[in-house]
């Protein structure tokens, strides 16, 4: 097995959005924000290369928004999704699974591409995976969370006949205080030794893949933890739907990555892919930042 990291540019979010009841004098200092309080944050994809699969995990924002709705993201920097792709070998008709860890606009936008006036699988080879679950949850908004929710993410990889569902994430528990004292895990999904971790604070039953890789359990964390600048306790987005479950679940997942030192794999942390954790006397803190191809 090979896994890389697959860089599909930079995007601006508010700060105080993303770091919830945290003041600002001190959130700034961890992502400094620019003058109309935006800070810039990663869109990185993990792609897992096994045998004949060739997994993509999210794929960022896409490019078939128009004009005004990218304006409210300013995206930025030289990477894209393509040209990640063939910076290692490869085409976007070579992925096999896409694996949505959840249907939030930053993370399957790239999922459909406009050709002419149609919405059609940018992945034509593809089967797409999520979870019944998450799927009515998204295609049902609630009314806080719809504009994270656009149909033409969503509804053209059901009618093209790509879709299949993780069924057993059916079995976990969700919404406000689902966390379990061990999260929901779904062994074996796509291929053997890759399992999903269910959690349900930022949204309803998000998955975040795991797998072991050159002797060390990675965990792809997805939206539980975007950065190292999450990692303490209180630092909860405000886009969380339960964020009392969202810190259940990153004690609960605290416990058991520091016993089993775990590689956490960060998706919009702008500066750092990977890191360990530590106990301190303040509590879990970021231990060890790396690459991915430094492991």
């Amino acid at each position: 097995m090979n896994i890389h990291t697959v860089n599909t540019g930079l995007f601006k979010l508010d700060g105080g959005a993303m770091f919830g009841v945290v003041p600002k004098s001190i959130w700034n200092k961890i992502n400094p924000a620019d003058d109309n309080n935006l800070c810039t944050w990663a869109m990185r994809c993990l792609l897992i290369e096994d045998g004949d699969k060739l997994i993509l995990v999210d794929n960022g924002i896409g490019n078939k928004q128009d004009e005004k709705f990218f304006g409210h993201y300013h995206l930025h920097g030289p990477d894209t999704l393509d040209g990640s792709l063939a910076a290692l070998g490869f085409h976007r008709n070579d992925i096999t699974d896409v694996f949505l860890t959840h249907l939030h606009f930053d993370h399957c936008g790239g999922s459909i591409v406009r050709e002419g006036d149609r919405l059609v699988p940018a992945f034509k080879n593809a089967t797409y995976w999520s979870n019944k679950r998450h799927w009515k949850w998204a295609t049902e908004p609630n009314d806080r969370e719809k504009a994270s929710f656009l149909k033409e993410n969503i509804l053209p990889i059901q009618d093209s006949g790509q879709l299949r569902f993780v069924e057993a994430a059916d079995n976990a528990a969700s919404g406000a205080g689902a966390a379990m004292p061990r999260l929901a895990m779904v062994a074996d999904v796509i291929l053997p030794g890759l399992s999903v971790r269910l959690v349900n604070g930022h949204t309803d039953a998000m998955m975040l893949p795991q797998l072991t890789y050159k002797g060390r359990t990675l965990v792809f964390m997805a939206d539980l933890l975007p950065s190292k600048g999450h990692i303490p306790l209180p630092y909860v987005m405000a886009y969380d739907m339960f964020p009392l479950t969202t810190l259940q679940e990153k004690r609960a997942f605290f416990d058991e990555a520091i016993a089993g030192d775990y590689v956490l794999f960060f998706e919009h942390d702008p500066v750092s892919e990977c890191c360990t954790l530590e106990r301190t006397e303040k509590g879990v803190r970021c231990g060890r930042t790396f690459r991915l191809d430094e492991l």
